[in-house]
Order: C-alpha cells, then structure tokens, then sequence
C-alpha cells in the first residue's frame, strides 16, 4: 500500500512498481506503506496491528520482512541500469517490544560496490526508539536481455 498522504521523496516509477508487484503479496498483507524511495534513503512502515506474536508483541519476523523490503528496494535503486540486487544475507537485532501504533523502517546505504550493496536498516517505533536494527546485503546481477536466448537453447 502506498501513503497518498505523505510529502517525502517519491520516484513515482518506483512507487507505482513497488504498488504492482506487491498487490496481493506480503507486503500488502502486513499492511505495509512505502513514505519514501530515493536511491539514499528509502523509507516504510507497517502498523504493529496484525504483525504480532501470540503474546501481543510486534513479531520479529514482521521486523525482518520490513527491513529486507525497505533495503531490498534500496539496493535495486543503486544497482545500476540493466542490473537488479537480490538478498543474500539478512542480519537482524532486535533491541526493545512494540505493542501498538506503527514502526517505520529507514534503509541508507551502508557499502554500494560492483557486485554487492549493503545496507544498514534502523526500525524504530512511534517514539523513535530503536526496536530493530538490520544490516541486508544483496548480490547485484546483469538482468537477463530479450534478445538473449533461453539457456540450453541455440538461437533460431
């Protein structure tokens, strides 16, 4: 879900695929609202509502799936043309409980290199304090072209 509301950096291209390729997926499901896509700074959150364990709390794994989706669209923001980051390694540290409002996640690039970009991911809550902090790196690959043909195949 996208947040029409909000006044942060957008590139629309961006926001209208994250939309598309999300509609129906986890991300929709967890209720999650993307504030802002820049190649420096990407930005989401998810309501604490919905997301929780069986003991109320916010679920470590609902921080884990918004850090490596803010660092995921950050890494391919920094992939280059004709290249696209997928996740390799996701580390996470959870700090401090969340039982309600919203936690929003801030991805900033940590190590952007050839072939692999590191983010560093800070999830804090309504207060600003720290619940999770994440360090997602992605391998970057070539993505494949249309001319090329399908791999086992001679080109006709």
């Amino acid at each position: 879900m996208v947040d029409d509301t909000d006044t942060g950096p957008h590139d629309s291209e961006v926001l209208a695929h994250i939309s598309a390729a999300d509609r129906g997926g986890l991300g929709e499901r967890m209720g999650m609202e993307w504030l802002e896509t820049t190649p420096e700074r990407v930005v989401a959150r998810i309501p604490v509502a919905g997301n929780t364990q069986p003991f109320g709390l916010l679920h470590g794994g609902a921080s884990a799936v918004l850090a490596e989706s803010v660092g995921s669209v950050l890494a391919n923001l920094n992939a280059g043309s004709g290249r696209y980051a997928v996740g390799i390694e996701l580390s996470c540290s959870h700090h401090r409980s969340a039982r309600d409002g919203w936690v929003t996640a801030v991805a900033t690039p940590l190590a952007v290199g050839r072939t692999l970009i590191t983010s560093h991911i800070v999830v804090s809550d309504d207060d600003g304090r720290p619940v999770c902090t994440a360090r997602l790196t992605c391998f970057l690959r070539d993505s494949p072209t249309e001319a090329a043909p399908p791999a086992g195949r001679a080109a006709t």
